[in-house]
C-alpha cells in the first residue's frame, strides 16, 4: 500500500527518515565462551528509473548530491532507542532519482531470528511521526529486509511499505534482490 506523503493540511512532506535499533551481546559468564557481536546497517539505495544512481551507507554517509545522509555507524548496538538513522530530504533529491529503497543488513551475518529487540522505521521526519516499523527480532532466516521505499509518482513522493527478507550482509549485495522493487 502507498502512503502519499503530506501532513493533515495536505502539504506534501518533505523528509523522510529511517531509523534501526538493536540490543547488544549478552555477554555469557562461561569460561572461554565468547559471543560474536551484532552490527546491523541502514543503508538508502538510490534509484534513477531502473538503474542504481547512490547508495548511502556506513562506508558513504552522504549522497552525491547531499540529500541523504547517514548519521553515523553503530557497530554495536549499544544506547537506546535507534542506532543508525538516516535521513532523506525529498525537496533536494536529484531530479532523476525516482525510487529511495530503505534496506537493512547483518553485517556481522547473524540472521533477524538471532539477534533481541532489532526493529526498523520509517518516520515523518517533520512531525516525527511513525510511518512504518518493523520488529526484526524473530524474523526468520535472513540476514536483510527490504524495508520500504520511497517513489516519485505525479509530482509527490509516495511510501510503500515493503518488509520483505533477503540474503545480504552488506548493502552492495542487496542491490540485485531489489529489482523487483524498482520502477
Amino acid at each position: 500500500m502507498f502512503i502519499t506523503l503530506r501532513d493533515e493540511s495536505g502539504t506534501a512532506l518533505d523528509y523522510v527518515t529511517m531509523a534501526l535499533g538493536w540490543d547488544p551481546v549478552r555477554t555469557r559468564r562461561r569460561p572461554g565462551s565468547r559471543s560474536k557481536d551484532i552490527d546491523l546497517n541502514a543503508a538508502a539505495l538510490l534509484f534513477a528509473g531502473n538503474a542504481i544512481a547512490d547508495v548511502v551507507y556506513h562506508e558513504q554517509l552522504i549522497s552525491r548530491d547531499g540529500s541523504v545522509r547517514h548519521l553515523g555507524d553503530s557497530t554495536t548496538g549499544e544506547g537506546k532507542g535507534d542506532n543508525e538513522i538516516i535521513t532523506v530530504d525529498l525537496t533536494r533529491l536529484a531530479p532523476e532519482v525516482t525510487t529511495v529503497i530503505f534496506v537493512v543488513t547483518s553485517y556481522t551475518g547473524q540472521t533477524f531470528e538471532q539477534i533481541e529487540n532489532a526493529f526498523c522505521r520509517a518516520i515523518d521526519g517533520v512531525s516525527g511521526i511513525e510511518i512504518a516499523r518493523y520488529d526484526l527480532s524473530g524474523g526468520g532466516a535472513y540476514t536483510g529486509l527490504v524495508m520500504g521505499r520511497v517513489v516519485r509518482a505525479d509530482g509527490f513522493w509516495q511510501f510503500e511499505s515493503i518488509g520483505e527478507g533477503i540474503r545480504a550482509q552488506h548493502p552492495v549485495e542487496a542491490v540485485a534482490q531489489l529489482t523487483a522493487f524498482v520502477m
